[in-house]
């Protein structure tokens, strides 16, 4: 069975989702409401896992969402159902319009600015959809997994998946807006395990994820990558507690941006629960180090022409010579915060980090003497404060080389010196991701083992 067929009905469904928003806010507005907006979906996947090269799952999915939210005045009120027929929408339009009468009013609700809205829709080249049916993808998953497995030493397998999904959008609100959006995302992934019980065991993965099935890297070098990455766990050692470097790979640097983005988000800052309060203007990262925002590029994780309200998505930076350029808002945490939207409700979209001159071999060697981190665990950050302490596990490097693997260690710090005293960013930029960052090198933490 195949996940798509050769005929591509994607612009007929989005013109089906499109006049059921329609024709929604419209009676949403008969019944009383002064705006009203709705968020449309159909998502469809296949998933498929092997393990130890027998099929363990086959997973087709074709999740539909439907949200409608109304306001009377500035009285909200918010439903949403899974069923596309008219009995579930009128349902839905119902308990929206109950709700919203029962609400406090609220001077922040209401839509977005209308003359926000975003007027022309480029093709940002994000629908790729993957004619793959169910015996490709196990072969795939086989593929990597023998890749993975074949090399010396790896002894068992979690597993490999083969993913595909597209998904189709409308947004509309009684401004007269209507956005459209269709994208694919696809996933190739590896789980292996080296070692035995007498000798300790070791478990470590590799993936990639792309907007094109076309843009994937050698499925059985995905395996090879999983196997190296898990025989380097092999034989793992503790550290004593001391003060030294971290230098986080790209794939962990991500998580220390995405700590900056809950830092400077509207829902933290108009609860004052940020340690980034009332920073915009101020120096928070050294002054070489740059984040720019770009929602328009072809291809990218997180590209999009409007943002969840219909507001026009546009370049802009973050930080602009390690001073904080704005914040990350929608419209109603901005006009709690007195400001405007900055075309970000629903998130950010691609974040470019300005990068260094060094590989992944130059930042080993520019961290001398210290500790790399490759994987983070717990949840031991705060945002209200700014303080970091998390278990990791990695490499410790001597001399700008990679000596022994590291494990059941802690790392901590406070962000706001984490970020003050970054050393460099690499060029060995992650591009999984819809946030495009290589490898962080801060100056000091403390690392607690034995």
């Amino acid at each position: 069975m195949s996940l798509v067929s050769t005929v591509d009905n994607s612009q007929q469904d989005l013109d089906r989702l499109a006049t059921l928003a329609e024709d929604t806010i419209r009676r949403a507005r008969a019944a009383g409401a002064t705006q009203a907006e709705v968020s449309a979906s159909v998502d469809v996947g296949l998933n498929v896992n092997v393990r130890l090269g027998e099929v363990e799952t086959v997973e087709h999915t074709r999740d539909r969402g439907f949200a409608l939210t109304v306001y009377f005045g500035q009285h909200k009120g918010s439903a949403s159902t899974a069923d596309l027929n008219p009995d579930s929408i009128q349902a839905t339009i119902d308990q929206a319009c109950a709700i919203a009468r029962f609400t406090e009013d609220d001077p922040a609700s209401g839509l977005a600015d209308a003359d926000r809205m975003a007027t022309t829709f480029p093709d940002l080249d994000l629908w790729h959809p993957w004619d793959l049916d169910v015996d490709r993808a196990i072969a795939l998953g086989q593929e990597i997994e023998d890749a993975g497995r074949a090399i010396g030493g790896i002894t068992n397998s979690d597993g490999s998946s083969v993913s595909a999904g597209q998904s189709l959008s409308v947004y509309a609100n009684s401004h007269g807006f209507l956005g459209r959006e269709r994208g694919t995302r696809h996933s190739l992934s590896v789980a292996l395990i080296a070692g035995d019980d007498d000798d300790g065991m070791q478990r470590d993965y590799w993936y990639d994820s792309q907007r094109s099935a076309a843009d994937f890297m050698d499925p059985a070098a995905i395996g090879r990558k999983a196997a190296e990455r898990t025989l380097a766990r092999l034989n793992a050692r503790r550290l004593g507690t001391r003060q030294a470097p971290v230098l986080f790979a790209p794939e962990i640097s991500r998580s220390l941006i995405g700590h900056l983005l809950g830092a400077v988000s509207g829902g933290s800052l108009y609860r004052r629960s940020s340690f980034l309060l009332d920073h915009v203007g101020k120096q928070i990262l050294p002054s070489w180090f740059r984040i720019d925002e770009k929602p328009l590029i072809p291809r990218g994780m997180g590209s999009s022409v409007f943002d969840a309200e219909g507001v026009a998505t546009i370049d802009a930076p973050l930080v602009v010579d390690g001073v904080l350029a704005r914040y990350i808002l929608g419209s109603y945490s901005a006009r709690k915060l007195g400001l405007t939207s900055t075309g970000n409700a629903g998130g950010v979209h691609n974040l470019l980090v300005k990068t260094g001159d060094d590989d992944f071999a130059g930042m080993l060697r520019k961290l001398g003497t210290g500790l790399l981190v490759t994987e983070v665990m717990g949840q031991g950050v705060s945002i209200i404060t700014g303080d970091y302490s998390r278990g990791a596990s990695g490499f410790w490097v001597e001399n700008g080389e990679i000596a022994y693997p590291v494990e059941e260690i802690t790392i901590a710090a406070n962000l706001r010196d984490m970020y003050a005293n970054l050393v460099a960013v690499g060029n060995d930029i992650d591009r999984r991701s819809h946030i495009l960052t290589g490898s962080w090198l801060i100056e000091k933490m403390t690392i607690a083992g034995e």
